[in-house]
């Protein structure tokens, strides 16, 4: 299905090769076999692509080598980006509750059904995200009927109150117990940071708002945004075009085309100075830090050379942050590094959990190394190892026909060349040290930074305020104007 030449198996970064360690690091690393030089040449197979009579992008990839489908439908639009600012979370809402019946299917009955075709149905809106999408899978033998399901749980949602109600009570729940994890406090605090005004900031609804919402606001939602216009329809595995194309038509004949159209708020911009943010969790026995600041969109030039920049910074266990904040300092079990890019800029964020008391050398490793690359080219090793790794976790998914479905798709949302993935592989290998130096320095700024912690504020804020005046807050979200007394 994909024409692929190297010898993959010896590439860093494949299964049973051992990347080597930065000059940081005291631990030994052997390889145990040859590294081939070959650099990946691939052919990705080009889907068979056709337009709707309602304007529904198709995108068909065959794949006949297991009895199997995955099919994804991006609803571009529909995601938690554009929630009304006094209803966050209703897109999440709305996405989720597709599946608790249709006109003709009880919840109970959905479920059931989906079980007994040992199929898979799920749809999500996530926040900050531009898209709703329904993702189903199941055998080639009855396709016909579990994508005939997914049909109607898109088409005709009822939004059932009595099962609104129920879904309510789980999520103030979850807003309960997401006050509890380190993780979200950083951050909810961090996208506040990095987003301002921009509606990315907001990554939690509150108990508020979830209270306000009703049948009639998502079906309204639902009318509004579930447009055929502005989606993506991708399916994978043993189906033949020819056939299903067809059946699209009659299939999805009453999915009307809309006047809807997507447009996205204005991008969000870099912050100007520098910033530190504390979350106060007295109990906290370790430190939670994130930094980072607002970057690329996916369509950017730049994509690729900061890939490989961040392999090198923070992008596994065998970059420079894990091995000098874990390896060699002992500090942590992980930390990394990593970047959003989108439709609209992302953040590149740095971070990882640190014991209490070294959160003031954690902070001094993390910017040394934010400094050195940015201030030092990085070796000739060390970027080959890194570059062979990237190529080789992508050539290791084009097994996968459902991640090359995601690969066609996300050519389309992101208008990439039709030759993108073809060429992916020889763009990375042909990243140079003054590329990965020239990224470092454009978007890791330490003097623009957004740092955020979460943890003692009576141990840690005089460490912090190295950096700059520290906002403080509770776990709840509030700014707290006292200062915490040390214990």
């Amino acid at each position: 299905m994909v024409f692929v030449q190297a010898c993959l198996q010896q590439l860093p970064g494949a299964p049973g090769s051992a990347p080597e360690a930065g000059p940081s690091s005291k631990v030994e690393r052997k390889y145990l076999a040859p590294v081939s030089k070959d650099v990946l040449r691939v052919k990705l197979p080009a889907p068979v692509e056709a337009t709707l009579a309602n304007g529904l992008t198709v995108l068909i990839l065959e794949d006949h080598r297991l009895p199997t489908v995955s099919m994804r439908l991006h609803l571009g639009g529909a995601g938690g980006l554009y929630d009304p600012a006094h209803l966050p979370g209703l897109a999440g809402v709305t996405a989720e509750m597709l599946l608790e019946g249709t006109k003709s299917r009880a919840s109970r009955k959905v479920a059931e059904e989906v079980e007994s075709l040992g199929a898979h149905l799920a749809a999500s809106a996530r926040f900050g995200g531009d898209a709703a999408a329904i993702n189903a899978s199941g055998l080639s033998d009855n396709f016909d009927e579990w994508f005939a399901l997914a049909a109607d749980v898109l088409l005709h949602p009822v939004f059932p109150a009595e099962e609104l109600e129920r879904l309510k009570q789980r999520l103030k729940t979850q807003l309960r117990q997401q006050r509890a994890s380190p993780s979200f406090l950083s951050g909810e605090r961090f996208n506040r940071a990095v987003f301002g005004s921009h509606p990315a900031a907001v990554v939690s609804s509150t108990a508020e708002a979830i209270d306000a919402l009703t049948p009639a606001q998502l079906a309204q939602w639902h009318r509004d945004r579930y447009a055929p216009q502005n989606a993506i329809l991708g399916i994978a595995g043993d189906v033949r075009a020819a056939d299903v194309i067809p059946k699209l038509n009659r299939w999805l004949a009453g999915w009307r085309r809309s006047e809807a159209k997507e447009s996205l708020p204005a991008a969000p911009a870099p912050a100007k100075t520098r910033k530190v943010y504390l979350v106060d969790r007295p109990n906290s026995i370790q430190t939670t830090l994130v930094m980072g600041n607002i970057a690329l969109d996916r369509a950017h030039p730049d994509y690729i050379p900061m890939t490989i920049m961040n392999r090198i910074l923070g992008g596994g266990s065998a970059a420079r942050l894990f091995l000098n904040l874990r390896e060699e300092k002992g500090y942590t079990y992980g930390v990394y590094s990593s970047f959003a890019a989108l439709r609209y800029p992302g953040p590149w964020r740095a971070g990882g959990d640190v014991r209490t008391e070294v959160t003031g050398g954690a902070m001094k490793e993390f910017f040394y190394e934010l400094r050195r690359i940015r201030e030092e080219k990085v070796s000739g090793r060390e970027l080959e190892d890194a570059k062979r790794s990237v190529v080789a976790g992508f050539a290791l998914s084009l097994e996968q026909p459902a991640q090359l479905l995601e690969f066609a798709i996300a050519r389309k949302i992101y208008g990439l060349p039709a030759d993108y993935w073809d060429n992916y592989p020889e763009k990375v290998m042909a990243v140079t040290a003054d590329e990965v130096q020239r990224v470092a320095r454009k978007y890791l700024d330490t003097e623009t930074v957004q740092i955020v912690a979460v943890g003692n504020a009576g141990k840690i804020r005089a460490e912090l305020e190295k950096y700059g005046p520290v906002e403080l807050f509770d776990t709840e979200g509030r700014a707290i104007k006292a200062v915490p007394s040390p214990s």
